[in-house]
């Protein structure tokens, strides 16, 4: 097989999609095949840095490990990442472009401008692109798993899709449709989702897949029967409602906090006491997922908080990369959260910034590119200046720290001018305070333990890191986990015909169609 194809679409936003593909990833990876993952256009503020220095969604290079192989810019072409409820830096394959608002990336007529255009950023204009990155993805893969955004019946944006049925069509991919019954109405997303696309469309939506079931199925399955009667289309699997998957989130203006403080159970903490993490959650949090590998950590209770008392009984308070940093720092102002950092840092208590988070932690901030505020004061903790620029680093560093190896990964527009302190990455340390631009760091095993072991010793408590855990193979068996879930409760070989020969002929037409 060469070129195989699936669209994973979803009912809603937060389906399950993500999930599904990477465990069909993972399912036929296993099976022996060639799988790449692909998303025409992602909305996220949690990304990632390919090899090549390409910035792509989070959820992407996941995917990428669930089919085992390295992820590029090709799997994600673009990606927009918020800075406000209505515009969003457009980047196209892996590098910025520039600003848009939700008005000009999506092609509505009026208030265009030169600078709008983005060298053809516009929703329309990157339809030809986006498909050559398929096309492309599917000449090298045996099968290449595409996941679509939101749902596919948001019939105000059909006309500039590109990435739902839009790349569907094009494509000639069959189309399975992930519904969420937890929240409930899955019956009526799978109906209505059907009945809102025109004929042509229709004809690629090759069924339904059910995520998040508890319970007993075969009460589900007179209802199953009932969808199949009215729409003509089979439900491809059940997949049970599964605790604990920790993967990878995307998310726009809103940060599921469910994402990051996973509901697995851990094994106890190995010395006497635990280590209270408290993440403040900043407007435009970015990569929250830096603190997954201390919450997988034996002991390490991580929680997200918003007020200056939550900060109290914190062993380490982490201040997370954020899309706005200015927004953030007046944030931390107005909530009580600076001058409860402030005092932390005067007793010597734990404090980590990472990116936006180590930016705010500086002594001054220069911004003419992301709010364009112009110079800003920092909280002053720790002897860093701050200016903004046009360029965006994006890099995969390697290097040391508390005498062990560290890999991270950048993604900023601020450059930091270290001007004291004991070298920290590429960042600083100053008593209890720490500041570095590489997010992932924690994932880190050796550094891991050795950050801890220092955050305990400050704090005064008597945790003890796990000597065993390894991040890394927690992820692979969460990703195994996802493959499991496909392998043991989906229709697979019904899958694989999807996916090697298209969607079946004479799927019947659900009226009233598109209007």
């Amino acid at each position: 097989m060469r070129g195989g194809g699936l669209l994973v679409a979803g009912t809603t936003s937060d389906a399950g999609k993500s999930v599904v593909t990477a465990g069909i990833c993972r399912w036929l990876v296993r099976k022996g095949l060639k799988v790449a993952p692909f998303k025409g256009q992602n909305m996220s503020l949690n990304s990632f840095v390919t090899r090549e220095g390409a910035e792509i969604g989070r959820a992407q290079a996941m995917q990428a490990q669930a089919a085992r192989v390295e992820p590029t810019a090709l799997m994600n072409p673009v990606l927009l990442k918020p800075g406000s409820d209505r515009s969003s830096q457009v980047v196209l394959m892996g590098k910025p472009v520039g600003e848009l608002s939700a008005r000009g990336f999506f092609g509505k007529a009026g208030g265009s401008s030169p600078g709008e255009a983005l060298r053809g950023g516009r929703r329309e204009e990157l339809f030809e692109p986006v498909l050559a990155c398929l096309e492309e993805l599917r000449s090298t893969y045996d099968a290449v798993i595409c996941e679509g955004a939101g749902s596919p019946a948001e019939i105000n944006l059909r006309r500039t899709d590109i990435v739902n049925m839009g790349i569907a069509r094009a494509a000639r991919l069959p189309v399975v449709v992930v519904g969420d019954i937890d929240r409930g109405g899955v019956f009526a997303q799978f109906f209505g989702t059907t009945a809102l696309l025109a004929p042509e469309d229709q004809e690629l939506i090759a069924g339904y897949l059910v995520n998040k079931f508890r319970g007993d199925v075969t009460l589900l399955e007179p209802g199953l029967d009932m969808l199949h009667g009215l729409t003509g289309r089979r439900t491809f699997g059940v997949l049970p409602y599964a605790h604990g998957l920790g993967i990878d989130e995307e998310d726009g203006l809103r940060v599921s906090l469910r994402g990051a403080v996973r509901e697995s159970v851990v094994a106890p903490p190995v010395g006497e006491d635990v280590l209270r993490v408290a993440v403040c959650a900043v407007p435009l949090m970015s990569n929250f997922t830096d603190v997954d590998a201390l919450a997988a950590e034996p002991g390490v209770v991580v929680r997200f908080v918003d007020r200056a008392e939550e900060l109290v009984d914190a062993d380490l308070v982490v201040v997370p990369g954020t899309r706005g940093t200015v927004k953030a720092l007046g944030w931390l102002r107005e909530r009580g959260l600076a001058d409860a950092l402030a005092r932390r840092a005067a007793e010597g208590r734990p404090v980590l910034g990472i990116c936006g988070g180590f930016q705010v932690l500086g002594e001054h901030i220069e911004d003419e590119v992301e709010s364009r505020a112009g110079a800003v004061d920092g909280l002053g903790l720790l002897p860093v200046r701050v200016r903004f620029a046009r360029e965006k680093t994006l890099a995969r560093p390697v290097g040391s720290a508390l005498g062990e190896r560290v890999e991270g990964y950048e993604i900023h527009h601020g450059v930091a001018d270290v001007r004291g302190g004991e070298p920290f990455l590429d960042g600083c340390r100053v008593g209890s305070v720490w500041g570095t631009h590489w997010h992932g760091s924690l994932e880190s095993d050796g550094f891991r333990r050795a950050f801890l072991r220092e955050v305990a010793a400050a704090a005064g408590r008597r945790f003890v890191p796990a000597p065993d855990t390894s991040f890394g193979v927690l992820r692979e068996e969460q990703l195994d986990r996802l493959g499991d879930l496909i392998e043991e409760h989906a229709d697979t070989d019904a899958l694989l015909r999807l996916i090697e020969q298209g969607a079946p002929p004479g799927l019947p037409f659900v009226p009233p169609g598109a209007p």
